[in-house]
């Protein structure tokens, strides 16, 4: 399999470090300061509820970088959420208002509310039910919530799995400040080229993520070519970061040879 090159050019893509999975050997603070050091423009998380508001805080206003997102917890091993699940219906919503009065705290513009593994009528009328309920509380804050469709080679029995299917579920909520987190790595596994997607989407999208296929691992390695992906991004109007959400295969600051080339 031949490795697509990402080309050094002028873009005007700019980067979120998602902070899950990237320096995770530091503290959440301490891998924010890591992100601004590597050149990130911004910061994402998965779940930093260890760490009190104040000291993300802190490390945010050091840096000046941004903390574009957060996850709802994910109610326990294997669950991947809350919300989606009939019988967990006041869980669910405590954990949106944690991850929510959370984001607040440290001016976080966007929550993950997890749908968590459920199939059926009653699963998605719940996961509706709830996604109403973070959306209203969300528009107190001015905060997006974002829902993310995840592939089923990685989670199965996940409730959310292709973007049509979060279309629709957006559509049914009708909600201004809901939308889709559009992650290439996820899309590329259960639906079409990549591209393709990102162009039907572009309405519903809050939030793009990105890593390669199928190690999960940096882009410039894998079967997608993030070189043309970024450049269809740029084309297509989007200037929010695109948060790379990969798994470095060893030392995160070895894997950034791809982040060096943005700044040519």
């Amino acid at each position: 399999m031949s490795v697509p090159v990402i080309k050094a050019r002028k873009r005007m893509t700019s980067f979120s470090a998602n902070l899950g999975f990237l320096w995770t050997e530091l503290s959440l603070p301490d891998a924010i300061r890591a992100a601004k050091a590597a050149g990130f423009d911004a910061v994402e998380c998965h779940w930093p509820y260890d760490y009190k508001p104040s000291e993300i805080n802190a490390a945010l206003a050091e840096t000046g970088l941004p903390m574009l997102g957060l996850n709802t917890i994910t109610g326990g091993q294997g669950m991947f959420g809350l919300t989606a699940l009939p019988e967990h219906k006041d869980a669910a919503r405590h954990a949106i208002i944690s991850a929510l009065d959370y984001a607040a705290a440290t001016a976080t513009a966007n929550v993950h509310v997890m749908a968590g593994c459920a199939e059926g009528k009653a699963a998605e009328q719940t996961f509706i039910d709830n996604l109403r309920f973070a959306c209203d509380y969300a528009a107190e804050k001015n905060i997006t919530i974002l829902i993310e469709p995840i592939n089923t080679r990685d989670v199965p029995g996940y409730f959310l799995n292709f973007t049509d299917q979060a279309v629709d579920i957006i559509t049914k909520v009708d909600h201004p400040n809901l939308k889709l987190m559009f992650d290439c790595y996820h899309v590329a596994i259960m639906e079409d080229d990549v591209i393709p997607r990102l162009e039907a989407m572009m309405p519903w999208i809050g939030h793009i993520q990105f890593a390669s296929v199928p190690s999960r691992g940096r882009p410039d390695e894998g079967s997608l070519d993030f070189s043309n992906i970024f450049t269809r991004i740029d084309e297509l109007g989007w200037n929010q970061p695109l948060g790379a959400e990969y798994k470095p295969n060893g030392a995160t600051n070895a894997s950034l040879g791809w982040l060096k080339t943005k700044k040519n």
